[in-house]
């Protein structure tokens, strides 16, 4: 089954995992890792649906065997590990990363979301913020592209859990149009915050 192929039924069948009309574009895929070079791995990838990101980080010199894929579909998942030999592909939640990259393991340049943050809810988003920032190295990011016309993660929550998001830039010539966010982490995560 091709790529587009197995988008579209997966998009036929569950259209909120999925949160997109068509795949995403190499011009957004080339703006969410323009500031991704050999030296930024590893890099963990959340919702790599069809691995067109992927694609533009190897291109980038990324290393395949550097690359972390978390995909929830388990087609797209066993479709990503046979293009994909050498990376490590995932069929997980990655709103419970803990439950498959233990804290303890080595810390990511950088993560680049595919995910549709604007169809979960906010207790997923944070829990999926805070498992992939608390896994990157000092001065890493995560990449988060939207198809909406502000940050997919609402301010009260990035106030709230320490987060800051900034625009990275916007893409015109992709279906539809997006944007994508760079967003770190402000401070520490305060304990009592974290259960709320």
């Amino acid at each position: 089954m091709s790529n587009t192929s197995l988008f579209l039924r997966t998009l036929l069948i569950n259209p909120r995992m999925v949160g997109a009309i068509a795949p995403s574009g190499p011009i957004l895929a080339d703006l969410i890792t323009s500031e991704v070079n050999p030296s930024s791995g590893p890099i963990l990838e959340l919702g790599p649906g069809t691995g067109v990101f992927t694609e533009a980080l190897l291109a980038r010199g990324v290393r395949e065997s550097d690359l972390t894929l978390v995909e929830f579909s388990a087609d797209f998942a066993v479709m990503l590990q046979r293009r994909f030999p050498d990376a490590r592909v995932l069929c997980a939640n990655a709103a419970r990363l803990g439950t498959h990259i233990p804290p303890e393991g080595p810390l990511f340049g950088c993560v680049i979301s595919g995910l549709p943050l604007l169809n979960m809810s906010p207790k997923a988003v944070v829990a999926i913020l805070d498992g992939a920032l608390s896994r990157l190295r000092e001065g890493g990011a995560l990449y988060q592209f939207t198809y909406g016309m502000r940050c997919p993660v609402p301010h009260r929550l990035l106030d709230r859990f320490g987060f800051k998001a900034t625009l990275h830039g916007w893409v015109l010539r992709n279906f539809p149009p997006a944007r994508v966010y760079k967003i770190v982490r402000r401070k520490p995560l305060k304990q009592s915050a974290v259960g709320a």
